[in-house]
């Protein structure tokens, strides 16, 4: 054989692989979020950034209405939500919820015009839970939204159907060599990794326990097994490509059960973890009567709510914008009979927390009562992690990245996500 022949021959091969690689680099930023040798960094692709940018705009809010006049209830029949708001006000939400939500279809996609009071079509009657729990979030969940805010653009963002949702998985047989609580197959809400397909359902909608760590070297007490400790590492696999972010986001890898060492936003998410179980068992499960079959699961189970729903792979919700400052009318009144914003419940219904170490077992499991959720109080401030105070381990002050830098890598979808 010529061996000129060869040379090329090889040399074309390499040229193949190495063009194979350049068309497969993603150049990727690295931002360090705590002491070096620690592995306290995030890591942010270019090219999820770009795609980010695009989902992540926020429509131009509409220019502030009146505060003065006749109230919406006085103005307008069977209005049951935002009767409140002056009449200039709630035109001004209807207008931006059309934006939000329907644009190609407009009010009719809720109303029966020209008869707009009527209850007739179900999305008006889901539409108004979906702004009953608007305000509830933004009102009795402030420990997880903060100044922020919701408003309907951040799940929807202009679909009728929030394209981050989820289902209960439809049970699955054994396989003859396959056992599913040993052997699981990939799915892409774990990473595309072997973890369970399924353990939102057991930590979104039920109250299991997430923390299965040890906080010893040698077994003192823990009786959970890994199978369960797979079930925890599922549920943050999906929350760390809900936000596009490593497990170091909330955690610090010299101890991740450690909540001295850990950042303060592992107690934001500790927060949104017990808002989003709220949410599903008190907002989204009653809505069964109301939707039609068309839109539930391959279980018949309604739609439900993850971290992905609002997030959609960035840290903060539209790279953070102020929904609140410019939608105020989205906040609950407050009465006499409801809690101030971010009051803590009753001392009664708030768990001892343990000092200065971790959430108590009690407050892991989920210490909001259906009951209580519902009446608008909210997780009490002693179940918190205590003093997430001065950190062992402090991150620099330019821990997070940049706005351009806030996009992440979307949160993919397993068959048991709505996409």
């Amino acid at each position: 054989m010529n061996p000129v022949k060869v040379f090329f021959a090889a040399l074309s091969v390499v040229a193949i692989v190495i063009i194979g690689l350049l068309a497969g680099y993603h150049r990727t930023q690295i931002v360090q979020r705590g002491y070096r040798g620690l592995a306290m960094n995030e890591l942010y692709r270019d090219s999820y950034i770009a795609k980010e940018d695009v989902i992540n705009k926020f429509p131009k809010p509409l220019a502030p209405a009146k505060t003065d006049g006749p109230t919406a209830a006085e103005t307008y029949e069977n209005v049951h939500v935002l009767g409140d708001l002056t009449k200039s006000q709630f035109a001004r939400i209807m207008l931006s919820v059309k934006q939000w939500v329907a644009p190609d279809v407009g009010c009719n996609y809720c109303h029966a015009a020209p008869i707009y009071a009527a209850d007739d079509k179900y999305t008006k009657r889901v539409a108004r839970k979906m702004m009953e729990m608007t305000r509830h979030i933004n009102t009795d969940w402030k420990q997880h939204v903060g100044k922020t805010g919701v408003t309907c653009y951040t799940c929807h963002r202009g679909q009728p159907v929030p394209a981050r949702l989820w289902y209960s998985s439809p049970t699955s047989t054994d396989g003859l060599l396959q056992h599913r609580a040993i052997m699981r197959p990939p799915t892409a809400s774990a990473a595309d990794t072997n973890l369970p397909a399924d353990a939102l359902t057991d930590y979104l909608l039920h109250d299991d326990s997430i923390r299965v760590n040890g906080t010893t070297a040698l077994q003192s007490g823990n009786r959970n097994s890994v199978l369960h400790a797979k079930d925890t590492y599922s549920l943050m696999m999906v929350m760390s490509e809900s936000l596009g972010v490593n497990c170091t986001f909330c955690h610090n890898t010299r101890a991740f059960y450690s909540w001295d060492l850990s950042t303060p936003q592992r107690a934001t998410a500790w927060y949104g973890i017990r808002m989003v179980r709220d949410l599903n068992n008190n907002v989204m499960l009653p809505l069964k009567a109301e939707l039609p079959e068309s839109r539930l699961g391959p279980t018949g189970d309604v739609p439900k709510i993850y971290c992905a729903t609002c997030h959609q792979g960035s840290n903060k919700p539209l790279y953070g914008a102020p929904m609140l400052v410019n939608y105020p009318e989205l906040v609950r009144p407050t009465t006499a009979s409801t809690a101030e914003p971010g009051s803590a419940a009753p001392a009664a219904a708030a768990p001892a927390a343990a000092p200065d170490t971790v959430a108590p077992a009690a407050a892991t499991k989920g210490t909001v009562a259906p009951a209580a959720a519902a009446t608008g109080t909210v997780a009490p401030a002693a179940a918190a992690p205590a003093a997430l105070s001065p950190h062992s381990a402090p991150a620099p002050s330019a821990s997070v990245a940049p706005a351009a830098t806030a996009a992440r890598i979307a949160a993919r979808v397993s068959p048991t996500i709505a996409e």
